[in-house]
């Protein structure tokens, strides 16, 4: 059993984690297995998240003057939270994935960028492309957009340039 000081650290500790955290996903975590549990951090690891059981009521102490604190009231059941500061998206693609392959994992809501969002919300955010395909496609609309009016430009010079030449073949500048 934990004593009151290491309680205190745990929920500092849970306060700092929430304060840094731009995106967090509460899930249900119940008849899991130690191997899937297993699984399960390795996973949110390789998507660049950390992972951690919580208690709720410690949670919803800890959330307090964070922007957390919406999504941690009334938590209920035994619950788990994902939590990154990067790339939403990836970690989301992989708690949907996980979740697909092992039916006791549940999601319970999140917040993604300090905005709560529900369970639909987060299965439209795993089904987005990554943010290096979003990123090349807006690039490549930049790019072809510039690309176009390279084209327009010249082709304007490149016109002047075949009336010239063919005034000059037909004889057209002789007074």
């Amino acid at each position: 059993m934990k004593d009151k000081n290491q309680k205190k650290k745990d929920l500092e500790s849970l306060h700092s984690e929430l304060e840094k955290a731009k995106n967090v996903f509460l899930t249900g975590y119940e008849k899991m297995t130690v191997q899937q549990d297993f699984e399960l951090r390795k996973t949110i690891r390789g998507a660049g998240g950390n992972y951690q059981v919580i208690k709720n009521n410690i949670a919803e102490k800890a959330s307090e003057g964070t922007p957390a604190s919406q999504l941690m009231k009334d938590l209920a059941g035994m619950t788990s939270m994902a939590y990154t500061s990067k790339d939403p998206v990836a970690l989301a693609k992989a708690l949907t994935t996980y979740a697909k392959s092992v039916p006791t994992f549940t999601f319970k809501a999140g917040m993604v960028e300090g905005r709560v969002i529900d369970i639909r919300q987060i299965q439209d955010l795993a089904n987005m492309p990554p943010r290096e395909e979003i990123l090349a496609k807006v690039l490549f609309l930049i790019n072809a957009s510039a690309q176009r009016l390279v084209t327009a430009i010249s082709g304007v010079g490149r016109n002047l340039a075949i009336v010239v030449d063919q005034a000059a073949k037909e004889n057209k500048f002789k007074g």
